[in-house]
């Protein structure tokens, strides 16, 4: 019970930290700083993160290395991604993250 109660507030922290995360991410964006793309890396670690993927690694690359294994899902990411900027998935490979 005490760990449920101590996850519930980290959980309303994180929930603050993501609201904080995202104006600040608008303002950069308004601004033109680079920070904006910054903080988009950081929700897209957490987008892995919470798919069951490296808490380091960016969810393209995880996709880049999936695809290499004909995983279908990965597959579709690419092609959107790649779509949005040529080579995208194969380009944001960290090999030093995640899986092989």
């Amino acid at each position: 019970m005490k760990w449920r109660l101590y996850m519930l507030g980290i959980w309303v922290l994180c929930q603050a930290a993501n609201l904080v995360a995202a104006v600040w991410m608008l303002c950069a964006i308004i601004s033109g700083s680079n920070r904006a793309l910054l903080i988009a890396k950081s929700f897209d670690q957490l987008g892995n993160a919470t798919t069951g993927g490296n808490e380091d690694e960016l969810i393209s690359s995880r996709a880049a290395k999936a695809r290499k294994r004909g995983e279908k899902w990965a597959c579709v990411l690419c092609k959107i991604l790649d779509k949005i900027e040529a080579n995208h998935c194969e380009n944001s490979i960290e090999y030093d993250e995640g899986k092989p």
